[in-house]
């Protein structure tokens, strides 16, 4: 199943942590002290705020692929429409390893297409590279 993804950035992690618990209905997939995702199947979503120095709100958007197959036919159509990629094959971000291209659609929204391989114990660094190559 694929899931839309939504990054939004916030000034303060518990007090939009006990926001989203509420509105969700269920304690987050993962909590760090400055993350946390939700998992939703009712939608079906992958919803994840962190903490940001600059203006809060929606940071980007994407789809998340179970599989890399998944992911393969979501990077054909990227490719289709004509869009320029950043290609991530080992990426590092948001606690988890994962596979990962981002785009900006014709008014200029991050989007961020992926497949996760596995969780770590660290936020990552892959931000820096996005934002300088990309799509900041």
């Amino acid at each position: 199943m694929k899931r839309i993804h939504i990054s939004v950035g916030v000034a303060d992690i518990d007090r939009s942590v006990d926001f989203y618990r509420t509105l969700f209905g269920v304690e987050p997939t993962v909590l760090k002290s400055d993350y946390a995702k939700w998992l939703l199947d009712d939608p079906g979503v992958n919803f994840s705020i962190a903490l940001r120095d600059g203006p809060a709100g929606v940071d980007h958007v994407g789809i998340q692929a179970e599989t890399a197959e998944e992911l393969a036919e979501i990077q054909g159509r990227l490719a289709a429409a004509g869009a320029s990629t950043l290609e991530q094959p080992t990426a590092e971000c948001c606690y988890a390893r994962s596979t990962k291209t981002w785009v900006r659609d014709p008014d200029n929204v991050t989007w961020e297409t992926f497949v996760t391989h596995e969780q770590i114990n660290t936020y990552g660094a892959d931000r820096q590279v996005r934002e300088a190559s990309c799509c900041r």
